[in-house]
C-alpha cells in the first residue's frame, strides 16, 4: 500500500488496478474499467477524484511520435554550470527552448542533464550553440545522441 505521507492518504489494491489500466491506455472509459474490475463507474470517478486531489495523478497526455512529426535526432546533455547557484535561472531560461523536454538537477559529473529532441543535425547544432550554450551560468555541454529508444515507460504500481 502507497502512503502519501504529507496527507496521511493511502492508496489501496482497487487505486493500483485502476491507475495500471489508464497507465496503459489513458483513453479507457471509466465504465469499461468498472466492468472489469466488477465496481461501478462511479466507483472509478470517485477514486480517480481522490488521486487527482491527492496529487499522484498530475494529469494526461497525448503521446505523440517525434519522428513521424519529423524530428529524428534524440540527444541527451551533460551540462555543467558555472556555480550551482546559477541552477534556478539556468532552468529558467531553458524552459524557454521548446527543444528540451527534458531537464533533471543531478549529482555526479553533471549539474544537469536534458533530454532534447531536433529536427537534424543542423538543427541540434543550432539549438546547442545558439540557445543552450548561450544560457547565462554554463560553462559548457557535453552531448550523446541516442541511436535508439529501447525502453521507455512509467513506473509500474505494486
Amino acid at each position: 500500500m502507497l502512503k502519501k505521507e504529507s496527507q496521511n492518504l493511502e492508496i489501496d489494491n482497487l487505486d493500483i488496478q485502476i491507475l495500471t489500466q489508464l497507465m496503459h491506455d489513458a483513453t479507457k472509459p471509466y465504465t469499461e474499467i468498472a466492468k472489469e474490475l466488477v465496481i461501478s463507474g462511479g466507483t472509478v470517478h470517485v477514486r480517480m477524484k481522490k488521486l487527482a486531489d491527492m496529487g499522484i495523478i498530475r494529469g494526461s497526455h497525448l503521446i505523440i511520435d517525434p519522428k513521424k512529426a519529423g524530428y529524428d535526432i534524440t540527444a541527451f546533455l551533460g551540462i555543467y554550470l558555472e556555480k550551482g547557484s546559477l541552477y534556478k535561472d539556468a532552468v529558467e531560461q531553458l524552459s524557454k527552448i521548446k527543444e528540451v523536454v527534458e531537464l533533471h538537477y543531478t549529482t555526479g559529473s553533471y549539474s544537469m542533464f536534458a533530454k532534447i529532441t531536433c529536427r537534424d543535425t543542423d538543427h541540434l547544432r543550432y539549438v546547442l550553440n545558439e540557445q543552450i550554450q548561450a544560457v547565462k551560468g554554463i560553462q559548457r555541454t557535453e552531448t550523446l545522441i541516442s541511436l535508439e529508444e529501447s525502453i521507455k515507460r512509467q513506473i509500474e504500481l505494486l
